[in-house]
């Protein structure tokens, strides 16, 4: 869609006589913005090659000068090259480094650059013969430019090339692996879903770092023959390299691969002479070199401050069974099939929060949804988006909706919602009301998020702003509570790992703890926290032991420290702490344990 929009706007690039017959016009150039790596200076670059025109590239700084007046003069004489070599493409790199807003510029200089750069720009729609004029601007900062820049007439379009999709991805991997050595049944597909968020500089620097592990795998692992006419004959590293390993003891390290394998590097750098073809023809990349490549590249977009994709799976889930089902019809249904979402009419993306006590596991169902979808995951802390200054905080809400416009299919989490939007009328802050208004305008306003979800988390829905719960907005509302015991029993086996994290004695039963009346009104964070307890102190009597110099068997934690445990943990939640008004909610699923109806039937009442 990108490539058909320029292509467009090249027509009067090959064939002026069009727009000069109309009496039009025609474009003098357009902005690609987009996050770094994204490829738009590649993109520029493309154009010109493909129309085989020569391109005057120039990075905005380079245009800064020192003494007064030559930026001014650099710039001019730069549109008088492209006019002298049309038809020709000039691409301006960076342009936000010389095209501030002027109301906001610090220099004078500045402002005589940007007024420079509008008038050559008029200029060109002046004269007759430079039809054949195209200016690419290429920026990620396209908030930044002034304004004047961005009107008809000078950079008539602007582009966004956002972080590729899963489609987009595999298209990409196909052209940067095209002269690689795969095997036939190589799967792009599998390795593109593994890939979110990665830009096209990011499935560079995967290649190349699969590359890396394919040499790992198999060149280092051979035993290269030695070449009589090597001049590393006769040098041997293994002493040197033994005497710089040693420990301060003088003993050898246990594990001798690190070793080994440096030795065969180094054997590999030092022998001048070519591998051999047998050696090159085992050389292959497989896709497990691209899946431990994954663990060391880290995506852009990960680098701008937010995860990509979280590691937290349902497993990780002790309960909640009813509220998954809820989520993955919200979420998931939309991904997977999209032809018959289509069909009933259930285009825009569904909010939902989550409310429910405290550590009771929203947050960790925000994160285990995005991670079943493989979709970005945005996390927003409530509160930190607040500035004390004008203007800021709802620059702080419009940046974290691009991004995830960009980053599409994505999942913004606000975990303490009532942090952010508290009701306006309750709340005497301008900055609070503000931050209230932008919110719901980049919810349901002019511009569409498609695939872009909305997750929300609080324990406080009583204080919530009502406009953010309207349908078209958080318009489904899930009552996370506190786990019955059957689900207090399904988060102890997922906390410990069936027994196995910490090791349990056979004294101790999981299901008879989840069913204890010590542990009513016990949250998920609460029972954490009571096996953190018994594990320290079993920790603390093994501490005790070596210090009186008995040596003990395996260390398992047994129901004596259960007990333990049992007199240091309170729930966090009581039944007379627990009553918010639940009832304000539009919809709570009823799970299926009776007593837990009862506690909810309870909290309402209050």
């Amino acid at each position: 869609m990108t490539l058909k929009e320029i292509c467009k706007m090249l027509i009067h690039m090959r064939h002026p006589e069009v727009y000069r017959y109309l009496g039009v016009v025609p474009p003098r150039g357009f902005l690609l913005h987009g996050p770094p790596g994204c490829g738009k200076t590649l993109l520029a670059q493309a154009i010109a090659g493909e129309l085989e025109m020569p391109i005057l590239k120039v990075a905005a700084p380079e245009i800064v000068s020192g003494l007064s007046g030559e930026s001014e003069q650099q710039l001019r004489a730069l549109f008088e090259q492209a006019v002298s070599n049309a038809p020709c493409i000039l691409f301006i790199d960076e342009i936000d480094a010389i095209t501030p807003k002027r109301e906001v510029a610090s220099k004078d200089m500045e402002r005589r650059i940007v007024a420079q750069l509008l008038v050559c720009m008029d200029d060109l729609n002046n004269l007759a013969d430079t039809a054949q004029v195209l200016v690419i601007g290429a920026t990620n900062r396209p908030d930044s430019l002034d304004p004047a820049l961005r009107r008809a007439g000078r950079f008539d379009r602007e582009i966004c090339l956002g972080i590729p999709d899963e489609a987009s991805r595999e298209r990409i991997l196909r052209t940067l692996c095209r002269k690689m050595k795969l095997p036939e049944t190589f799967d792009f597909q599998h390795l593109a879903h593994l890939t979110p968020g990665y830009v096209g500089a990011d499935l560079m620097a995967l290649r190349q770092e699969a590359v890396n592990c394919a040499i790992d795998r198999v060149l280092l692992k051979l035993n290269m023959p030695k070449q009589k006419n090597s001049p590393s004959e006769g040098v041997t590293t293994e002493g040197s390299l033994g005497e710089l390993m040693e420990t301060e003891d003088g003993s050898k390290p246990q594990d001798l691969s690190v070793k080994n394998e440096l030795l065969r590097l180094l054997e590999l750098l030092k022998d001048q002479n070519s591998i051999p073809e047998e050696h090159l023809q085992m050389l292959c990349i497989e896709m497990n070199d691209f899946i431990v490549a994954l663990s060391k590249v880290q995506p852009s977009a990960k680098r701008e401050g937010f995860v990509t994709v979280p590691n937290v799976t349902w497993s990780d889930i002790g309960a909640l069974e009813d509220i998954r089902e809820e989520l993955t019809m919200a979420i998931l249904a939309p991904l997977r099939y999209p032809e018959q979402v289509k069909a009933l009419g259930l285009m825009t993306p569904a909010g939902i929060l989550l409310a429910g006590p405290p550590g009771c596991g929203k947050t960790l169902l925000a994160k285990a949804v995005a991670n079943e979808c493989g979709l970005n995951f945005i996390s927003v802390k409530g509160p930190e988006l607040l500035n004390m200054y004008v203007g800021q905080s709802e620059s702080a809400v419009r940046q974290v909706f691009q991004r995830a416009r960009n980053s599409a299919p994505c999942v913004i989490f606000f975990d303490e919602l009532d942090g952010l939007c508290p009701q306006r009328a309750k709340v005497e802050s301008a900055v609070s009301d503000r931050v209230v208004s932008q919110l719901l305008t980049e919810m349901d306003g002019v511009e569409s998020r498609q695939q872009v979800y909305i997750l929300a988390a609080t324990n406080r829905p009583d204080s919530i702003d009502r406009a953010i719960l309207r349908p078209g907005r958080l318009d489904k509302t899930l009552f996370v509570g506190l786990p019955s015991p059957a689900d207090r029993f399904a988060i102890l086996k997922t906390i410990t790992k069936n027994g196995t994290t910490p090791p349990l004695d056979v004294s101790v039963s999981l299901e008879a703890i989840a069913y204890d009346s010590r542990c009513d009104y016990f949250s998920g964070a609460d029972l954490y926290l009571l096996i953190r307890e018994a594990s320290i102190c079993v920790l603390r009597q093994e501490m005790a032991t070596h210090k009186s110099g008995n040596k003990k068997g395996e260390v398992k934690v047994s129901q004596e420290h259960f007990e333990e445990a049992f007199k240091k943990v309170k729930p966090s939640t009581s039944k007379e702490g627990n009553s918010v008004t639940w009832n304000i909610l539009p919809m709570i699923p009823t799970h299926s344990p009776t007593d837990r109806k009862e506690k909810n039937t309870n909290s309402c009442s209050k």
